[in-house]
C-alpha cells in the first residue's frame, strides 16, 4: 500500500508540473494568461477585459508609431523639396533681373514674377512641415514614450504574474486537499491545507484590487489615445488643406500675370489714329449725310453693315463714339480719310474705320445691343 500511494503521489506532482509549464508558456512574452483555473465569473470577466485593452492599447501605440514614422520622413523629404525650390527660384530671379534681351523685357518680366511665386510656395511648404512637426509628430511621441501608457502596461503584467501565482496556488491547495482525503485526520496536513488556503485566498482578493486598478488605468489610456490620435489627424489634413489653398492662390495668380502677358504680346497691334488724320465731320455734316440717305422719303439702308469692335477707342470730341471691344456697331457711312460713321448702343458719331471688323452675321441678342 505504502509504495502505491507514493507512486500516486509522485504522478500528482507530475501532473501539477507540467501545468505550471503550460501556464508559464500561455502567459509568457506580454500579457494574457491561461482560463485553466478560474476563481470566478468576475474574476474571469475582468481578466479578459484587461486583455482586451492590453491588445487595443498596444495597437494604438504602434499606429501612434507609425504616424510619428510616417510624418518625420516626410519633413525630411519635404525639407530637401524646400530647398531645390528655394534655389530654383534664386535662379529664376536672377535671370530675371540680369537679363538683356534687346527684343523685350517679356521673359525677364516672367522670371521675376515665377521667382516671387516660387519662393511664397516654398516657403508654404515650409510652414505646413514645421506644423505636422510641432503639431502631429512632437505630441504622439510623447504619448508613445510617455509615463501614464507604461505605468498602465506595468500594472496589467502586475496583475497577470498575479493571477499565475494564483493559479499555481490552486493547485497547490487541491493537492493538499488530496492529501487530507488520503490520510484524514493527519494534523500537520490540514494545518498545510489551511495555510495553503488562506494563502490563496489572500492572492485573490489582492488580484481583484490590482485588477481593478490596472483595468482603469488601461482604460484611461486607451480613451487618451483614441481622442489624442484623431485630433492629431485632423490637425494633420488641415494644415495640409491650408497649405494647398495658399499654393492655388500663388499659382492662380501668378497663370493671370502670366496670361496676360501672353496676350499683350501675341494681340495684334491696335491700330492708331494718324497725326495727319483729319478730325471727324460735324453733327451738322452728320445731319447732312442723314438727309441725303433720306431723300424724297426714302432710306438707303443698303450701304449699312455690322462692325465688331476689335480694339477699344477713347472719344476725344462730343462727335466721336467710345468704343469697348466685342461691341457692335451699326456702320453707316466710311470715309476715304480713315473715319466711319454709325451707332453702337443707342449712340451716333464718328470712330476710327481700323478699330472695327465687318461682320455678316451676328447673334440676334447682339443685335439688340446696339441700339
Amino acid at each position: 500500500m505504502e509504495a502505491i500511494r507514493k507512486q500516486a503521489t509522485k504522478l500528482r506532482e507530475q501532473v501539477a508540473k507540467q501545468q505550471q509549464a503550460v501556464l508559464k508558456q500561455f502567459g509568457a512574452g506580454g500579457y494574457g494568461g491561461s482560463d485553466t483555473v478560474i476563481t470566478d465569473e468576475a474574476e474571469l470577466h475582468q481578466h479578459q477585459k484587461l486583455e482586451k485593452l492590453y491588445i487595443s492599447t498596444r495597437s494604438g501605440k504602434h499606429f501612434q508609431r507609425d504616424i510619428v514614422r510616417g510624418v518625420e520622413g516626410y519633413i525630411v523629404t519635404g525639407s530637401k523639396q524646400v530647398e531645390i525650390g528655394t534655389r530654383f527660384s534664386e535662379d529664376s530671379r536672377k535671370y530675371g533681373a540680369e537679363n538683356t534681351c534687346t527684343s523685350g523685357n517679356t521673359l525677364s518680366k516672367a522670371a521675376l514674377n515665377y521667382a516671387h511665386a516660387r519662393a511664397q510656395m516654398e516657403k508654404e511648404r515650409g510652414n505646413l512641415l514645421k506644423a505636422l512637426g510641432t503639431q502631429v509628430a512632437e505630441p504622439l511621441r510623447a504619448m508613445v514614450m510617455g509615463a501614464p501608457l507604461e505605468d498602465a502596461r506595468h500594472l496589467a503584467q502586475r496583475y497577470d504574474r498575479m493571477r499565475q501565482e494564483a493559479e499555481a496556488q490552486a493547485i497547490e491547495v487541491a493537492k493538499r486537499q488530496a492529501k487530507v482525503r488520503e490520510m484524514p485526520g493527519n494534523s500537520e496536513l490540514a494545518m498545510k491545507l489551511e495555510s495553503a488556503e488562506t494563502k490563496l485566498q489572500d492572492l485573490k482578493s489582492n488580484m481583484a484590487i490590482l485588477g481593478k486598478e490596472a483595468a482603469a488605468a488601461m482604460a484611461a489610456v486607451e480613451a487618451q489615445q483614441q481622442r489624442l490620435t484623431l485630433q492629431r489627424l485632423i490637425a494633420m489634413v488641415e494644415a495640409e488643406r491650408a497649405y494647398h489653398q495658399r499654393v492655388l492662390q500663388v499659382l492662380d495668380q501668378l497663370e493671370g500675370e502670366m496670361a496676360s502677358e501672353r496676350q499683350r504680346i501675341e494681340a495684334p497691334p491696335t491700330p492708331s489714329v494718324e497725326n495727319n488724320m483729319p478730325p471727324p465731320p460735324s453733327y451738322e455734316e452728320i445731319n447732312g449725310v442723314y438727309a441725303s440717305h433720306a431723300q424724297n422719303g426714302r432710306t438707303d439702308s443698303m450701304g449699312y453693315f455690322l462692325g465688331e469692335v476689335m480694339h477699344s477707342y477713347h472719344g476725344q470730341s462730343d462727335v466721336e463714339l467710345t468704343l469697348s471691344i466685342g461691341d457692335y456697331v451699326v456702320v453707316r457711312k466710311v470715309t476715304n480719310n480713315g473715319w466711319a460713321e454709325g451707332e453702337c448702343k443707342g449712340k451716333a458719331g464718328w470712330f476710327p474705320y481700323g478699330y472695327i471688323e465687318r461682320r455678316d452675321r451676328v447673334l440676334a441678342s447682339k443685335i439688340a445691343e446696339v441700339f
